[in-house]
């Protein structure tokens, strides 16, 4: 969540860090501003009102706002040239958002500015001690307390932003945190750190950059340099470098990023959450033929056949999105290969103290690889010992540095908030996974008719697409409705979670999951005339079941849309379904991947209907950095 962009070089900042931001805005924010360090230029002296002092602009609300006033001001200040600068997006945590509120936070003097991604723990206790040696503070948030401690250090080391001053002010920070801080008296510098929150930092043409995530530098470069836990930055226009917490020098390795930059634009789409759904036949077809060339899984793991024999259970972390996803794993698991999985949202997996045996491993999931709660989370597997295996969409993300063995979903950027292709991304890899530890295990004969018909999803996937309009027609039933329920079993009971999940998160429509043999143990209650509710049918031992519970909410006046396997169409019609989505035959495990595309569709359009801002729906945050 947030989101950071700093830049030092020759050119000017402030287009570079205006660009940035709205590449950044997926991840969520509410207000937004700017730094600029000030230099004069054709031997011109800086307006008096300029001279060793910021230009910060800063405005809730979108970025349009805050483009207009600093634009504004920057052209009112001819002779100025503004080589160095950091902008910032923020999601409010401390303090609601309001200008005042916005980053970056300034000291006393105004010569130093600071922008924050994550929580500083010690917040309060830090403002109470500047408070009292006569700091004034003119936000609520945490992050002002580091511009004045910065402030104090530099007074101590002869009023220059050094290493040592900035490592000493970093020593008093408890928390998480990405930062980066410019000093107006010395233009050509910014210092950078990071702990617990994604930080990257990359070679320019002419200068350095420094960001939350890749997409605000992909126009300018495809190498990166990630930072890692209590590492820090200094940045200047030639060089960067790097060294820990504790001042030593670090020589960083260069990533290559493979993402291209026209993956982060519309490409002629409406929003990017209905481009990224269109996306979904591609990334299959593309992890089809990297994880299972002619229907051999070859996943990159190093674990012998003998380590996978050995196991006993398995413990999944993951939260939201890739949690569904992980309950969906924990079907295949268990039933191709015979491998239990204990299923749990990350936020409460370290809480609950799990009782691993020198057997277990555990089940990382997370799109963006900074999910805080996942992170800290594998941390507490490693920390017991217990192996690790993520899959992560973000190469180089923390938590594909920290596992012991990661493979990449290969989705490209995501930029929606809700997450699409990933979530499809994520069930193809999954099911790749449980295929193989099925053939290790002696059980390959049990995925070899899924396996063999993957090559066919991307081509079915491509037809459900093509049938929108007649998703449209049934959003346009729900595009008034305040609840909705979802019901499944099995497997359909963690689709009919994604279902809802989707529904809630962009159209802000109540929407509930159950599992469809649990409605009559208190859900039903709430089913009266009209009352919208969405099945899922496409496990073949379990119809009859469901529309078994399909017929309870009719009998109770319920309006019921079904989404499932063509061949299940009449007695669902039998059942009293109002209305069908046929989905073409394929095996049983590959349904989920199929199912999961129309849920998607359906709650895109509802949204849209009603008016939301389906890619940066209210309140939420891409990649949540913090707990």
């Amino acid at each position: 969540m947030c989101g950071i962009v700093a830049y030092v070089g020759e050119r000017e900042a402030l287009p570079i860090l205006l660009a940035g931001l709205q590449r950044l805005e997926y991840r969520g924010y509410d207000s937004a501003g700017i730094a600029l360090v000030p230099e004069s230029t054709g031997g011109r002296a800086a307006p008096a009102e300029g001279e060793h002092r910021l230009l910060v602009r800063k405005r809730a609300g979108r970025l349009r706002g805050l483009r207009e006033l600093v634009e504004q001001t920057v052209t009112q200040t001819p002779g100025v040239r503004y080589g160095t600068g950091i902008g910032h997006t923020r999601w409010a945590t401390h303090g609601p958002p309001t200008d005042a509120n916005a980053h970056p936070h300034t000291d006393c003097t105004g010569q130093i500015a600071v922008v924050h991604n994550g929580i500083l723990e010690n917040a309060v206790r830090l403002r109470e001690e500047l408070a009292a040696r006569g700091h004034r503070f003119l936000s609520e948030t945490d992050t002002e307390v580091v511009a004045h401690l910065l402030e104090e250090e530099l007074a101590a080391s002869g009023g220059q932003v050094t290493k040592k001053a900035w490592l000493a002010m970093l020593q008093k920070l408890e928390g998480s945190f990405a930062m980066a801080a410019v000093d107006a008296r010395h233009p050509g510098r910014i210092w950078l750190a990071r702990y617990s929150s994604p930080l990257i930092v990359a070679p320019g043409a002419d200068g350095w950059l420094a960001a939350s995530d890749i997409p605000a530098l992909l126009p300018y470069t495809r190498k990166v340099f990630i930072c890692g836990d209590r590492e820090a930055v200094c940045l200047q226009r030639r060089e960067a470098n790097f060294f820990t917490f504790r001042g030593e020098p670090i020589q960083k390795v260069v990533h290559q990023i493979g993402w291209r930059a026209e993956q982060a634009e519309k490409r002629g789409y409406t929003d990017f959450m209905i481009k990224e759904i269109h996306e979904e036949p591609a990334i299959v077809e593309r992890l089809s033929e990297r994880y299972a060339p002619a229907g051999q899984v070859e996943l990159p793991l190093m674990w012998p056949p003998s380590w996978w024999e050995q196991r006993r259970q398995g413990w999944l972390i993951a939260s939201g999105t890739a949690a569904h996803a992980g309950w969906v794993a924990k079907r295949w698991l268990e039933r191709i290969a015979g491998l239990p999985l204990e299923a749990d949202v990350a936020s409460e997996f370290r809480y609950r103290d799990p009782l691993f045996r020198p057997e277990d491993w555990a089940l990382v999931i997370s799109q963006s690889g900074e999910t805080a709660d996942t992170l800290a989370g594998l941390r507490y597997c490693r920390q017991h010992g217990v192996p690790t295996l993520a899959l992560v969409n973000v190469v180089g993300s923390s938590i594909a540095r920290e596992t012991d063995q990661v493979v990449y979903t290969d989705a490209g950027p995501e930029i929606a908030v809700a997450s699409t292709k990933a979530y499809t991304a994520q069930l193809v890899v999954l099911y790749l996974l449980a295929s193989y530890v099925a053939k290790v295990r002696g059980r390959g004969q049990v995925s070899t008719e899924g396996l063999a018909a993957l090559p066919r999803l991307p081509e079915q996937l491509a037809d459900v697409l093509a049938r929108e309009q007649e998703l449209e027609r049934v959003a346009q039933q729900l595009a008034e409705v305040e609840h909705v329920f979802y019901i499944g079993r099995g497997v359909d009971q963690a689709l009919a979670a994604e279902g809802a999940l989707k529904l809630k998160e962009i159209s802000y429509i109540h929407a509930e999951a159950y599992a469809a043999g649990e409605l009559k143990h208190g859900p039903l209650a709430l089913i009266g005339r009209g009352t919208p509710v969405i099945a899922v049918l496409t496990e073949p031992n379990l119809v009859v079941k469901t529309l078994g519970n399909v017929q309870e909410v009719k009998a109770r006046g319920a309006w019921v849309a079904a989404i499932g396997m063509e061949e299940y169409q009449s007695q669902a019609r039998a059942a009293g379904v109002d209305t069908w989505f046929g989905l073409p035959e394929l095996p049983r495990d590959l349904r989920p991947m199929l199912a999961a595309t129309p849920l998607q569709l359906l709650a895109y359009h509802v949204a849209r209907l009603r008016g939301s801002d389906v890619d940066r729906p209210r309140n939420l945050a891409k990649s949540v950095t913090v707990e």
